[in-house]
């Protein structure tokens, strides 16, 4: 009989409890692997999903005006004529950032004013793509405009009660006549008051292909400050002004950094519960086997032996609670991240430098949990063992 024996033979006496010891620090285990994964992952597949509830930065063309006064009156500031976004050129500028990767959403506008009726109306022609993209809580009342279709038009529901529209009829808008796709249930914003249209008509109406009155952005903050986007941004558009949203990017910050504090935590609650767990067994074994133990000490196992048996069952349960924790960690991620309806953005992946670290933290951890019940176990006498006989 040796060290490497005698564990051995002790879970396979006790093979239930062993198992059993095994089946729920594999369940932490997997817990943890799982909270990992999902927290990594989490980040920027969460903003991505966050994106479709509006913009973060908002760049708009550098405005220009000429102070008025004379004879030491001051008779107010008037604006000078000044140009769109070219956005056109914008996009190949933007390739050239290195951070536009971080840009999920470019939603360019173009705001005029339009008679219908009679009645002055505000326009506001769209990329349909991106902006239904940045807008994926509305909802209409008909059906979403074709991107690539002839020029069709939606209406905010504020306007549309005001000229009496509905989806399926037609709207005149300068020399053309637009059928209505949809309208806009009520939101509470500024999208109820106007009529959304293709940016390449809108374009075309004002005498300004091309071009964009103001553009948002939905950026993803997560892995660098959206500090460092605006600036990217400012350099990339030196005639224009980058603001960003700060209220919704740190809201939105906020809410991913707490998803993934939250995972933390729980992870290290469910580690200490686990550790805890394998002292209790151990010292449970320990209470078990003094007659053993003391047996061990009279034929000439030294305190360190003794000790080390017993560090040697823990790290054999934590070892194998490793690997099929990581393997069920890795199972329970993906299923978490489905029904997050994160699986799309979220890929979880086998990392063999991660699942190896793992299995070798946990061994190490269960031994160190061992630890205080080995020591007792090494306190034994051998003159217990002979009075017991």
């Amino acid at each position: 009989m040796n060290l490497f024996f005698i564990p051995f033979r002790s879970v396979r006496v006790k093979w239930m409890r062993a198992l059993l010891l095994i089946a729920v620090f594999m369940l932490g285990v997997a817990s943890m692997t799982g909270l990992r994964q999902v927290s990594a992952l989490i980040g920027e597949s969460f903003e991505r999903k966050l994106v479709s509830y509006g913009a973060n930065i908002l760049v708009t063309p550098k405005r220009e005006t000429l102070k008025i006064s004379y004879g030491g009156y001051t008779l107010g500031d008037i604006a000078l004529e000044e140009d769109g976004i070219l956005f056109t050129e914008m996009g190949q500028t933007l390739e050239k950032m290195p951070l536009r990767s971080k840009l999920a959403v470019i939603a360019p506008k173009m705001l005029t004013s339009v008679t219908i009726a009679g009645q002055a109306a505000a326009l506001v022609g769209v990329d349909w793509a991106q902006e239904l993209a940045l807008k994926a809580y509305w909802e209409i009342d008909g059906q979403l405009p074709s991107y690539d279709g002839p020029a069709t038009v939606l209406l905010g529901a504020a306007i549309a009660e005001k000229l009496g529209l509905r989806p399926g009829q037609t709207v005149q808008i300068g020399a053309s006549l637009l059928p209505i796709d949809g309208v806009l249930m009520p939101t509470g914003s500024d999208d109820d008051n106007v009529i959304f249209a293709p940016l390449a008509f809108v374009g075309a109406l004002t005498g300004k292909p091309g071009q964009a009155t103001f553009v948002e952005f939905a950026a993803l903050c997560s892995g660098c400050p959206i500090d460092d986007i605006v600036d990217q941004l400012q350099e990339a558009l030196p005639f224009t002004n980058v603001l960003a949203l700060r209220q919704v990017a740190e809201s939105r910050m906020y809410a991913i950094d707490f998803a993934q504090n939250l995972a933390f935590y729980v992870s290290l609650v469910i580690l200490l519960t686990g550790c805890a767990m394998i002292v209790m067994s151990m010292l449970s074994a320990v209470n078990e086997r003094r007659k053993e133990i003391g047996i061990m000490r009279a034929v000439g196992f030294s305190r360190t032996s003794v000790f080390a048996v017993f560090v040697s069952e823990a790290v054999g349960v934590g070892f194998l609670a490793g690997i099929g924790g990581y393997g069920l960690g890795l199972v329970l991620s993906d299923y978490v991240l489905g029904q997050l309806h994160l699986a799309d953005t979220a890929i979880v992946s086998f990392e063999p430098l991660y699942s190896c670290g793992t299995v070798i933290a946990v061994s190490v951890v269960s031994g160190i949990a061992a630890a205080f019940p080995a020591w007792k176990a090494s306190t034994v006498e051998p003159a217990e063992a002979l009075i017991a006989l």
